[in-house]
């Protein structure tokens, strides 16, 4: 199974930093590939991952909501009921446990809604560790309640102020300190980009979403699913569900990405529907670029989709067709963020609202009576704010 040995999905992938982080990422691969191999490595991660974090989430059969939806047998994989909020702690018990084994003191992070941000936090207070996290100042703004949990934590939060004050720059900010702190400091990437061996490390620490949801729908449903159905920005969740059913070609896969405004502007983060291939943030995939090879300015309601590129495996997946990927606007996804709330009683995060939104077309897509699972990768909380005026605005 891929990455090859060069850190490559086929044709994306790889490892483009500066010779100063060469070292480091050298070290980081082979001090997870002896872990990987570590039975008691990930009895340890077994134990925080169910006594601390939580798992396993359940896997939620939404009938009010398949009653609408006619066409689907909808089930909802929990990762909102994790300690923290979101899917995110399942990645950063897993780097945390590498950083203690490298015996690194300080943890930095990016963070763009900023449940990566509390969940590195988190872990840096669990283990006793330093630790800080690098937001846009924009996503400061909008994400405030999650900058309080972060601090309360015990974390410094470096406000970033260039470019456009979100992920992206963050990110940018992050590796900056990482070339300067490489004996000391652990960088807890977020999401599957980045340069290798991060994609595949995350995928691996994320891949307990699959696991557990290919379990539990043969219990419960007995058959797999007919579709997968999960929001990509960087794609750490979606990759997490997909991965485990990546040889059951039955199971089809569709991400979300954020259209924004819409697709035929230039306010949205659809990387994988409207980019080209590139290079970004140490990895070639899909990024959304001008004629120049300039990253171009994103937008999306959700901060956490609000991201120029995507990881290099869903630039495969797409490639090889093993993945539909799809866009979802601003105001499907406040719609999203609505009927999950108002059918449930489930407030989404807003980057899984996208995934809850595109249900109402699969609706019309399916010809039969289709079993699906959404990964709801987070819950609403951070978002009640960016909500409240939205739906304002739209009379919802």
């Amino acid at each position: 199974m891929f990455p090859d040995k060069n850190g490559y999905f086929l044709d994306f992938g790889g490892r483009f930093v500066p010779e100063t982080l060469m070292s480091a990422l050298n070290d980081l691969e082979q001090h997870y590939l002896l872990a990987k191999r570590d039975r008691g490595f990930w009895k340890e991660l077994n134990y925080y991952l169910t006594q601390y974090a939580g798992r396993p989430t359940p896997l939620y059969e939404a009938k009010n909501l398949s009653r609408q939806l006619s066409n689907l047998k909808i089930f909802l994989k929990r990762e909102d009921l994790l300690h923290t909020g979101a899917h995110k702690i399942n990645n950063t018990l897993g780097q945390a446990l590498l950083a203690v084994r490298m015996k690194k003191k300080r943890l930095i992070a990016e963070t763009g809604a900023g449940q990566h941000g509390v969940a590195t936090a988190t872990v840096a207070a669990l283990f006793g560790l330093r630790c800080t996290i690098f937001m846009g100042k924009e996503d400061i703004e909008r994400q405030k309640l999650n900058v309080y949990r972060m601090k309360l934590l015990g974390a410094e939060v470096v406000p970033v102020l260039s470019g456009s004050q979100t992920l992206k720059d963050a990110i940018n900010e992050a590796m900056r300190d990482w070339v300067t702190h490489v004996e000391d400091t652990f960088y807890v990437f977020g999401t599957v980009a980045g340069p290798h061996p991060y994609p595949m490390l995350v995928r691996d620490f994320q891949s307990v979403i699959g696991r557990e949801t290919k379990k539990q729908i043969l219990r419960i449903a007995k058959q797999l699913p007919d579709y997968l159905v999960a929001c990509v920005g960087g794609g750490s969740n979606a990759m997490g569900l997909f991965y485990p059913f990546y040889r059951q070609r039955s199971v089809k896969f569709i991400g979300v990405e954020a259209a924004g405004k819409g697709l035929s502007t230039d306010k949205h983060a659809a990387s994988l529907c409207k980019g080209n291939i590139g290079i970004l943030h140490g990895a070639k995939s899909y990024v959304l670029q001008d004629g120049s090879g300039q990253i171009m300015p994103t937008h999306s309601i959700s901060a956490g989709l609000d991201y120029p590129g995507v990881g290099p495996e869903h630039a495969m997946y797409k490639q090889t067709g093993r993945c539909h990927y799809v866009a979802v606007t601003d105001k499907q996804a406040l719609d999203g963020f609505v009927l999950l709330a108002r059918s449930e009683g489930l407030i989404p995060a807003l980057e899984s609202a996208h995934a809850v939104a595109y249900l109402k077309e699969l609706n019309k897509l399916a010809n039969k009576k289709s079993v699906v699972i959404v990964c709801l990768s987070g819950r609403g909380d951070k978002d009640m704010n960016t909500a409240v005026e939205a739906l304002s605005q739209l009379n919802l």
